[in-house]
């Protein structure tokens, strides 16, 4: 097994102690780390990305210690999929923090920054329950952090919100791990599949507790409603990089309802395979609903990209809860187009209330500001990309996920919901264009606000993560191959179990 696979954890566990001993108040030479340890798990996902396509799942144990016993780090298509999309994410976060200067802001952004990209990778790569905790853990230590950079009574307010929110669903995660330990003997998902299968039938409820409270967890983590509560106030609240790095961790959530119904509660389970499947339909409708209403009612630009995301998460779970080969591949198409997309509104969004002064992001008319019309231009794209629309990748994703859910049980009522909330998104973004722009236009007076920090390089990585958005429909033959043969491997029985708990290479 190469080393190669442990990279991703490895590399940001380093450079955030690095910076943090040494390089605390050298600012330019964290950015130059930073941005220097971004392009280097880029390098290093494309890289894992062209391993998994073989079709091989790859795993590396943690000081040789081997499945169950020991930590164990899990490459197949999936998780390089996911690994590349944060890298990409990664890296365009950090360009625009540092040309708008956001990491001036305090001392710890970069160590922060990189313990937030060591929890995110870890969570991706891990094959094992508890260590998935420590990696959430990680990863939401250091979301606080960030979330708070900049201070401000608004983002502390949110902050604790956040934090509360998030220390029950750590606890929740215990708790279900507990039960989950408790009845099976084992952490390791792989094995745990195993013996859900071979459990007798006076520990069925105590697995099926402990598999739906973990569920929800993840649900929580994901925003799927009702427990999407947190988000809008909380990605609001932050600055706006830090919202558009976020709009990946909902994704984590998506992930492991994804990565733990497949494993331990796939055909293997028995009498209780798919057990988690029935509540997530009904959650994944009513988070597309609740999403795209308040993307209606939403008064400024920040909390319209929050609820974007939120919306944007009940099409993908719609998608995912279908767990068949070919939804799924389609929820994988769909996930990094939403992903690059709500972190374009956020940027573009920042951009916009940079330029209005004292109006701000607030959706109402104000005199021109400076650079109206290519922020326009911008806005446009991104919402088109947000909404759905051809030519960029949502429109293609939409259609995939259609296709694929049409014959599933409950397929009309996805079809429904997909197609209702596509046309809500249109109006209100159409609205907030029109009121940002054309009304704008109209309205005497001059804008007071201060010169925009770096406009072109600012401009320039909304672009880029907008023109990815084009790739991925261009590139969308090649793309599809690649996620189809993904959705084939998560639903090959015993693939993941029998890669994880055979004897092999360790570390």
């Amino acid at each position: 097994m190469t080393h190669w696979l442990v990279a991703p954890v490895l590399l940001p566990a380093l450079l955030a102690p690095i910076m943090l001993l040494f390089l605390r108040r050298r600012l330019m030479e964290s950015r130059v780390l930073s941005i220097g340890g971004c392009l280097a798990l880029l390098a290093l996902a494309v890289v894992l990305v062209a391993q998994a396509d073989t079709g091989v799942t790859q795993t590396y144990a943690m000081g040789d210690w081997r499945a169950p016993f020991g930590i164990v780090l899990v490459l197949d298509r999936l998780s390089a999929l996911m690994l590349l999309t944060t890298a990409i994410l990664a890296l365009a976060v950090m360009i625009y923090a540092v040309v708008t200067g956001l990491d001036r802001r305090g001392w710890h952004f970069h160590p922060l920054f990189q313990f937030q990209m060591l929890g995110l990778n870890g969570a991706f790569l891990t094959g094992d329950l508890f260590n998935l905790f420590v990696f959430f853990e990680v990863m939401l230590i250091a979301s606080y952090g960030l979330m708070l950079h900049g201070g401000g009574g608004a983002r502390l307010k949110a902050g604790v919100q956040y934090v509360v929110i998030n220390l029950v669903g750590s606890t929740l995660f215990l708790v279900a791990v507990g039960l989950l330990y408790g009845t099976t003997g084992t952490l390791n998902m792989a094995h745990m599949g195993e013996r859900i299968g071979q459990a007798p039938v006076g520990d069925h409820g105590l697995i099926l507790a402990g598999g739906l409270l973990m569920v929800a967890v993840f649900a929580l983590k994901a925003a799927i409603a009702p427990l999407h509560f947190w988000l809008p106030r909380t990605y609001a609240s932050t600055s706006a990089p830090m919202a558009a790095l976020f709009a990946i961790m909902t994704k984590v959530g998506a992930y492991c309802i994804l990565r733990f119904t497949t494993v331990t509660f796939g055909e293997g389970a028995g009498e209780m395979a798919w057990a988690p499947a029935p509540y997530l339909l009904p959650a994944a409708l009513a988070t597309m609903l609740v999403g795209f209403i308040g993307v209606m009612g939403a008064r400024n630009l920040r909390h319209l990209a929050a609820f974007s995301v939120v919306g944007s998460m009940g099409t993908l779970v719609s998608a995912i809860s279908v767990f068949t080969p070919q939804s799924t591949a389609a929820a994988l198409y769909y996930l990094p187009h939403s992903t690059f997309a709500a972190a374009a509104l956020f940027l573009v969004a920042d951009q916009i209330a940079r330029r209005r002064g004292e109006y701000g992001d607030v959706l109402s008319p104000s005199p021109v500001f400076v650079q109206a019309g290519v922020l326009s231009g911008l806005f446009f794209l991104t919402a088109i990309a947000v909404v759905g629309l051809p030519p960029l990748s949502g429109f293609p994703g939409k259609l995939l996920i259609l296709d694929a859910v049409r014959d599933a049980p409950g397929g009309w009522w996805i079809w429904g919901f997909i197609l209702g909330t596509t046309v809500i998104g249109l109006l209100a973004f159409a609205r907030a264009g029109s009121t940002l722009f054309w009304k704008s236009a109209a309205t005497p007076g001059e804008i007071k606000a201060a010169p925009a920090v770096a406009p072109i390089a600012s401009a320039l990585v909304v672009a880029g993560l907008l023109s990815i958005l084009a790739l991925l429909t261009l590139a969308g033959g090649p793309v599809s191959a690649y996620l189809n043969a993904t959705g084939e491997q998560i639903y090959e029985a015993g693939a993941y179990g029998g890669a994880v708990l055979a004897p092999g290479e360790g570390g």
